[in-house]
Order: C-alpha cells, then sequence, then structure tokens
C-alpha cells in the first residue's frame, strides 16, 4: 500500500502554541512510520513557504514551495499570510503518486499505529475517511513525553482535522479561496468527501490521533472567519448538484435524530443540512 501525507510547518505561527507541537507533531509521525516498516510505502511531504523550511526535519519531503496566500485575494487589517488549502491539497496530489493521500494540521500528533490502522480502514473498502483527534491536557510540551502522551486517552473532539482519501477523487474537490487555519476548513474539505466518495466515514472516537490541549474552539478574527465563509457557500454552489445530506454522518438515521446530531456538531453546518433536506425529501 502507498500512502502520502502532507502538512503544513510554519516558521513564525501566530499561535505561539504551534511552536512547540509542531516538533510534537514531527516526531509522532516518524515514529509512525517507523512503525510501519517496510510493510508499506509511507511517504511524508510537507507543503510550506521557503522562510519556514528551516524548521523541516530532514524525514520530510518538500513540495514546491508556495507562492501566495489568503491575502492576494482580499484585504485584512490584520494580516495573516494563510494558505489556501487548495494550494496544500494540490501539492500532496502532485507531489507523490500514492494511492491514498492524507493531509492533517500541523498540531496533530499520530500514534505510533496510526497507519497500519489507516491500512486496514482502507482495506475495509473506504474510498475517504475522517479521523477525529482525541484532546489530551496542555501539561506535555517535550518530545520526551510522547509516551505519556500515547497512553493519554484524552477526551473527544468533535471537529474535523484529519482527512483520508483515494487520489482519484482530488479532481473533482472544490475548495474556492478557503484558508486554513480559520474554521470553515473543516466544513469545506469534509463536504467534498461526502460529496464524491462512494465509501466514506467518519471515525469519531478513535484513539490514533491527538492535540496537546483541551479546548474545543478556539477565538478567530471575524474578518477571516467571514472570508472563510464566504468561500465556503462559493464551494457549496459548486458541487450542489451532488450533496446529499444522506451520505453525511448519521444522514440514514431518522430525521430528528440526524438533525439533533448535526444541530450539535460544530463541523456540519445546520443550514447546510436544513438545505439539503428540503432537497431530499422533494427527490
Amino acid at each position: 500500500m502507498h500512502i502520502a501525507h502532507l502538512i503544513n510547518p510554519v516558521l513564525n505561527p501566530v499561535s505561539k502554541e504551534l511552536s512547540y507541537l509542531q516538533p510534537l507533531t514531527f516526531e509522532s509521525i516518524r515514529l509512525a512510520k517507523k512503525k510501519v516498516g517496510n510493510a508499506m510505502n509511507i511517504e511524508l511531504l510537507t507543503a510550506q513557504y521557503s522562510e519556514d523550511i528551516p524548521i523541516i526535519p530532514q524525514f520530510f519531503q518538500k513540495t514546491e514551495n508556495l507562492e501566495r496566500s489568503v491575502l492576494d485575494f482580499e484585504n485584512f487589517s490584520r494580516p495573516q499570510k494563510l494558505p489556501l488549502l487548495r494550494d496544500l491539497i494540490e501539492r500532496l496530489y502532485n507531489g507523490s503518486a500514492a494511492k491514498y493521500l492524507i493531509y492533517t494540521n500541523a498540531d496533530i500528533c499520530v500514534q505510533q499505529d496510526f497507519y497500519l490502522e489507516v491500512a486496514k480502514k482502507i482495506e475495509s473498502g473506504l474510498d475517504a475517511f475522517i479521523i477525529n483527534r482525541r484532546r489530551i491536557p496542555s501539561v506535555y510540551n517535550d518530545i520526551s513525553q510522547l509516551p505519556e502522551m500515547y497512553a493519554n486517552k484524552g477526551r473527544a473532539h468533535p471537529g474535523f482535522d484529519c482527512f483520508i482519501f483515494d487520489r482519484a477523487l482530488y479532481p473533482k474537490f472544490q475548495f474556492e479561496n478557503v484558508c486554513i487555519g480559520i474554521p470553515f476548513v473543516e466544513m469545506v474539505f469534509s463536504q467534498n468527501l461526502f460529496c464524491y466518495a462512494n465509501h466514506c466515514k467518519l471515525f469519531d472516537r478513535d484513539h490514533l490521533t491527538f492535540h496537546v490541549g483541551m479546548e474545543v474552539f478556539k477565538k478567530r478574527d471575524e474578518e477571516f472567519l467571514q472570508f472563510n465563509k464566504k468561500e465556503f457557500w462559493k464551494a457549496m454552489f459548486k458541487i450542489w448538484p451532488q450533496l446529499d445530506s444522506r451520505k453525511f454522518p448519521w444522514g440514514d438515521m431518522n430525521f430528528f435524530y440526524r438533525m439533533f446530531r448535526w444541530g450539535l456538531h460544530p463541523a456540519i453546518p445546520i443550514k447546510l443540512a436544513l438545505k439539503l433536506e428540503l432537497k431530499r425529501w422533494r427527490l
């Protein structure tokens, strides 16, 4: 099995927490690949700006440097050089011939059996899936503590930040200019998977990825939030003919249950769900 996994390291992150979280991510990914040995072909890739190169470990393969950011598409009163999601996934797709592609946030660590478990899920017949992270206390900040982090079950987190998909799906994706680091990334990515995959599944209780920090929601810049929201709805307009709420998590449950679950879920916009329910009843 051939799998490529891409992250986006940042030399000077806006969030200071990322400065000590990234080394944990790097090392956890290295150890997970090491555990696989020769059983699978695992490629580790990065998408980065030229200034980010100094912090990238040698065991990652650097794809073509990013040239543009969200700042090329909008003026913000407090500028942040945030990459576009579509540019990252383009580099993942073009940077490897792997049949299965993984994108995770730079602050998401993986368990040592991560790739082995991903392979089992692929072999079960899935062509796309999402793995939710576990949240563990922010007392950890050093690589030497990784064994303790692996053992800590933590708590569930509802957001989406680990996406695995068959490369054949990529040419269909519509991300518009949604930038990473701001809400709506998880929404636009997941909706493309739900829309175009034949067999997509959400794993929201597996202990395969984790994040140091117990927070569920972080405060985000309102200007960037509104920009991503606008770009998200542009993308939804483009894929609307193929969208079907029956392919959502819990989409096969009764109406009241699925609306309850979707209404509480931060990565499934209730406005979109309601629109798709109307579409569903008309068909």
